[in-house]
């Protein structure tokens, strides 16, 4: 089995650095789509200069979920949902393999939902942001 069709969630595919986090969020090239509960806030980064850079070698699609706590107070209910939705994009990462893209999803509800409701949300914004990119 190659590493491309392996279902993992490596390091080099989350976002972690500030300056990423703060370029999806802040910047002015990201765009967004929502599929409730979900936001998904993305970002090519094959367009970037080379001092601008958050490329890796291999273009691969990077994530990071942010679950507010205004939506759910206790850490045990964001995390739950966190892991939901990283599962859901793990099993789905291949609908955006070969592209270089970071992606925020952000929980817009109040309420938990079904793993196979959420599956098919991420499903749905991978493919859309596939055909945009």
């Amino acid at each position: 089995m190659a590493e491309t069709d392996r279902f993992t969630l490596s390091k080099e595919e989350r976002v972690y650095s500030l300056s990423l986090i703060d370029s999806l969020f802040k910047g002015g090239k990201s765009r967004s789509m929502t599929v409730f509960p979900l936001r998904a806030v993305y970002r090519s980064l094959e367009d970037e200069t080379p001092e601008t850079s958050f490329q890796v070698a291999e273009a691969c699609p990077k994530m990071l979920v942010s679950v507010p706590k205004r939506h759910f107070r206790h850490a045990v209910d964001r995390n739950r949902v966190k892991r939901q939705v990283r599962e859901a994009f793990r099993k789905n990462k291949q609908i955006l393999r070969g592209r270089n893209v970071a992606i925020a999803f952000v929980w817009l509800s109040d309420k938990h939902a079904e793993s196979a409701l959420i599956e098919r949300n991420v499903t749905s914004i991978l493919q859309r942001i596939s055909e945009k990119i």
